[in-house]
């Protein structure tokens, strides 16, 4: 009876351990990090997305995809995003990690004293290894998050309008209704040519105007905020990882990120101005500039 006893009970422990061998076979990989190299480059070398919101600069040749690869492989060039919403979504060739304590990697826009036009910036992993885009954003919070008017889970409908050179109406999840206003400026179609429906809904997380000052309307300020948006100060902003947040609003810690989209942060129309829209011009990996 002992020696049975015994081999039943080899025979559950061995049981009991190739059950757990295979449950640590199925365990989910960390996410992997792709080092930098000799051919890597500090700045964003791929476009994956440039879905702009209609705009003064729509259909020109700041407003386009030729402008939008124009933000690649350095600082110098430039692309308007257009109202609220609009966003381009483009990648490193390796992974930027997340420096405690530091800030990780630079946006460039056209921002000068006194007037920003704040975008929001999203990043993601490449969690599932393939090189593209299609895990999880994570949105990077700064100072406007716990103002009046900060909103996430926003979304606009933008709708054809009636004649190609008419305001381009629109149609937020709030109940609120508006107009992307045409000026006497830029003449040309505001509503993009590459939006074949009669609308489209853009979403994302809504920043307040209130640093925006048109009490005299022929000298309009935009205040920059303190940190964390893009467009935001003259010669770039420099962006923390450590600031990213899930869908629920929760602090996660992420070891890297390989994409990141940047999206028009405000909806307000500035009269002669045209509406808020967040140019974008470029990022850079900051571990990889010289000083």
């Amino acid at each position: 009876m002992k020696n049975l006893s015994l081999g039943l009970l080899l025979g559950m422990a061995l049981l009991s351990s190739c059950k757990k061998d295979k449950s640590t076979d199925n365990t989910t990989p960390e996410t992997p990090i792709r080092s930098i190299t000799a051919q890597s480059k500090a700045y964003v070398n791929q476009l994956f997305d440039f879905n702009p919101a209609p705009g003064q600069f729509d259909n020109t040749g700041i407003g386009d995809t030729v402008a939008a690869k124009s933000t690649l492989n350095g600082d110098q060039g430039l692309v308007s995003l257009g109202a609220w919403g609009g966003y381009i979504v483009v990648g490193f060739d390796h992974t930027i990690l997340n420096v405690p304590y530091k800030e990780d990697f630079i946006v460039y826009g056209n921002a000068f004293a006194n007037f920003s036009e704040p975008g929001v910036i999203w990043v993601m992993q490449d969690t599932n290894n393939n090189g593209k885009p299609d895990d999880t954003w994570y949105e990077l919070t700064g100072s406007a998050q716990y103002k009046d008017g900060y909103t996430r889970n926003y979304s606009v409908t933008y709708t054809r309008p009636k004649c190609d050179t008419c305001s381009v109406p629109w149609k937020d999840n709030k109940g609120k209704t508006g107009f992307v206003k045409t000026n006497i400026f830029h003449k040309q179609p505001y509503f993009p040519i590459g939006i074949k429906g009669d609308s489209y809904t853009l979403n994302g997380t809504l920043l307040p105007s209130s640093n925006i000052n048109d009490d005299d309307p022929s000298y309009i300020t935009s205040a920059a905020y303190d940190y964390g948006y893009g467009d935001n100060t003259a010669g770039g902003d420099k962006i923390d990882i450590d600031n990213a947040i899930d869908a629920k609003g929760n602090k996660v810690n992420l070891k890297g990120i390989d994409f990141i989209k940047v999206q028009t942060g405000i909806l307000y129309n500035m009269g002669w101005l045209g509406e808020q829209s967040t140019e974008f011009g470029g990022a850079a990996d900051l571990s990889m500039l010289k000083n």
